[in-house]
Parts: C-alpha cells; structure tokens; sequence
C-alpha cells in the first residue's frame, strides 16, 4: 500500500470493481429504478440475532470450511466487544477483505443484481462490492457500533480516466464528520477527503437517505419498491439475523 496519506493505493487490477466501464452507463439509466428498493436495505436492524442457528445452517448448506469460516467470524464479533469503533471497524474490513474474492453477480450468484446475505457470502467465498458492504454493515450492528454512524454509500469511483459504480461502507463519527471509508478495493481505512478517486452518490441506512456527503438526510422515508428488500430480509431473518 502506499503510504503517502495523500494518495491511498488502489490495485492495479482492473477487476475489483463493482461494475465495469461498459455496464456504467447502463447502471446511470437506471439508476432511479434499481437503486432506490436498495436503499431500504439498510433496515436491517440485527434486534434479536440467532448466531447458532447461522452456524448450523453454514454446515448443512455449505459444509465444515463455511462453518468454521462463521465459527471465526462469530469469534471476532466476540473479540470486537471491547473494542473501540475505529478498531472494529479494521478487524472487519481485514476479515471481509481476506475472506472473500471479488466477483461480479453473474459469477457469484448466476444473476444480474442479487444482494447476498452475510452467510451466503462467507458460504460463496465470493461476491461483488455490494456483498462486501452488506456483510461488513450487519457485522459492525452485531459487534455495537451504532446504526447512526454508518451508511452504506454508492460511490462513482475513478480508475484509468474512466467512472465506475461502486460501493462501500461509510463511518461518521458524527453526522458532519469525514466519515472513514471501508472498501474491498484496499485493506486500508482512509478518511474520505482522502478518497479523492471517489465521489459519493447516496448513502443510506435504516435511519434515512442522504445526498452526496451531506450532513443532514434528504430524507427519512425513502419509500420505494421493496420485493427485493423484503425478500433479503426474510431470507437474513431465516439465517439468524434478526
């Protein structure tokens, strides 16, 4: 990595990203129509979190490596308990980094746009920088950091002159802070004013929608089209997560 705090280090692979130069501009049309039934994901609220039922079902639907691999990640919630924020939030984005491969959903789960489940994802070993946020929002809520401080962000990220669709996790320590930045391009969490590669274009959780980096919520209702939501929380609900 590059340790110049003015510059983050990105990968010269062309590969991790969430959308690729030619599916950009496709994703722009329609952004209104696909992005916003996503932004009620972040209404996963882990209240009453059924972890050995996850366990069990890793080893009837994956086998012995996934449930040892939630095994670990079930350990490092528990290690995470005494933690501060900042520290919480490096033990995940290492685990989820070094876990997991980037992939597109086509070759992860032989769909266009599907929004993986924690357990799907460790039980893949793969998925697209949507899945890595998803994991890393739902393992923050399980180790205590507050709902309030994190959003799930769609950035457009710049590599090689060209504008991609992205996605990450974003902390703010405070509802105008420079929210840190977890990202599966980079094992590094960098504030976002470093981040000057990306630009924020929504970011979300179950508390509102905001615009850009602002501070306050466009709105706290974003209302939509749920089938998709709906059906990935039925389907965390089943797994244990609430």
């Amino acid at each position: 990595m590059n340790n110049n705090p003015e510059a983050p280090a990105l990968p010269r692979d062309p590969l991790p990203w969430c959308l690729g130069p030619r599916a950009f501009g496709g994703l722009l049309k329609a952004h209104r129509a696909s992005w916003l039934p996503l932004f009620m994901l972040c209404a996963l609220v882990i209240a009453e979190p059924d972890l050995d039922r996850m366990q069990s079902l890793a080893l009837s639907r994956y086998g012995q490596p996934t449930a040892n691999l939630v095994a670990e990640w079930r350990q490092s919630i528990a290690g995470m308990q005494g933690m501060t924020d900042r520290d919480k939030l490096k033990a995940v984005n290492n685990f989820f980094n070094g876990k997991i491969k980037w992939v597109e959903d086509p070759v992860a789960w032989g769909q266009k746009d599907y929004w993986a489940t924690p357990l799907e994802t460790m039980g893949n070993r793969r998925g697209d920088c949507e899945d890595f946020a998803i994991a890393k929002y739902a393992t923050l809520l399980l180790a205590g950091v507050p709902v309030d401080k994190l959003r799930i962000t769609y950035v457009k990220a710049a590599v090689g002159g060209v504008h991609a669709a992205h996605m990450v996790l974003a902390y703010y320590e405070t509802p105008g802070s420079d929210p840190l930045i977890l990202d599966n391009l980079i094992y590094d969490i960098w504030p976002g004013s470093k981040r000057t590669d990306l630009k924020p274009v929504y970011g979300f959780n179950s508390q509102g929608l905001w615009v850009g980096g602002a501070a306050a919520p466009a709105t706290r209702d974003p209302g939509a089209k749920l089938s998709r939501w709906r059906d990935l929380l039925q389907r965390a609900a089943n797994e244990g997560l609430g």
